[in-house]
């Protein structure tokens, strides 16, 4: 992965609004780098400081098992809503 990929990465995860969601393969898509959700997961677990990292879901409207609580909770703070632990179908992107 380049320098120029990681950064295109990290610019599609800021550009996510407060409020709203994305998953790991959007944000690879935005990217330019479809097929990559992966990589995203992998971006985001290691260098995620300054980023809503929060905002990125998996494909099934869940969190990351890892971080579920913490995401969760700052999701919930932002005025999303998880149901069951899943953002629901509706308000999916």
């Amino acid at each position: 992965m380049s320098e120029a990929d990681h950064e295109r990465i990290r610019d599609a995860v800021r550009a996510i609004p407060p409020g709203r969601t994305s998953t790991y393969g959007t944000v690879a898509a935005d990217a330019g780098l479809p097929g990559r959700a992966r990589l995203v997961g992998r971006i985001l677990a290691e260098d995620s400081h300054d980023l809503p990292w929060h905002r990125v879901l998996r494909a099934d409207g869940t969190c990351a098992p890892h971080v579920a609580q913490e995401q969760a909770a700052r999701l919930r703070a932002e005025g999303v809503l998880l149901v069951d632990g899943r953002l629901p179908k509706d308000r999916r992107p």
